[in-house]
């Protein structure tokens, strides 16, 4: 399979599990109105997450067609999936006043027993800043990952 096919494939997958978990997490809402609802509300992180991992398994891809050994390739991809479970929890929370995600509200429930009152505050308050840091930190990998890859490409041509 091709790179970006592999690609696009994998970013679409991430996208249609985020939504899943929204729908399974909304009991309260029929399916269709929840993935609206996070639509609405989570375009950006929704569309990101998918177009970040898939940069990312591109650049994996295309770093294996070229030959190429990353050393970053699996603390990024560690990192990345990190990065995507960070920002989907942190959007889901966005989604808990809507009706949306009744089981993150339990959740968040029992974030001040194990972070503290403080701590849950600052994260329920500022959880769409947290997601869109996520997202950039997903896309810092890949764009670290792409410049890995550039220098490695360089190294092969200068030493052929």
């Amino acid at each position: 399979m091709r790179p970006i096919q592999k690609a696009s494939i994998v970013g679409i997958i991430t996208m249609v599990l985020y939504l899943f978990v929204v729908v399974i997490t909304t009991p309260a809402l029929e399916p269709l109105a929840a993935i609206s609802a996070a639509f609405q509300l989570n375009v950006i992180v929704i569309i990101g997450m998918g177009v970040g991992i898939g940069l990312q398994v591109f650049l994996s891809e295309k770093s294996k067609l070229l030959g190429c050994k990353l050393s970053i390739k699996k603390k990024a991809f560690g990192g990345n999936s990190g990065s995507v479970a960070t920002t989907s929890f942190f959007s889901f929370f966005s989604l808990v006043p809507l009706g949306c995600c009744g089981w993150w509200l339990y959740a968040l429930s029992l974030l001040p027993g194990i972070l503290g009152t403080g701590a849950t505050a600052v994260l329920i308050q500022y959880s769409q800043v947290l997601a869109y840091l996520g997202l950039v930190v997903i896309f810092g990998f890949a764009g670290l990952t792409s410049y890995k890859l550039k220098r490695e490409q360089q190294l092969q041509k200068i030493s052929s």
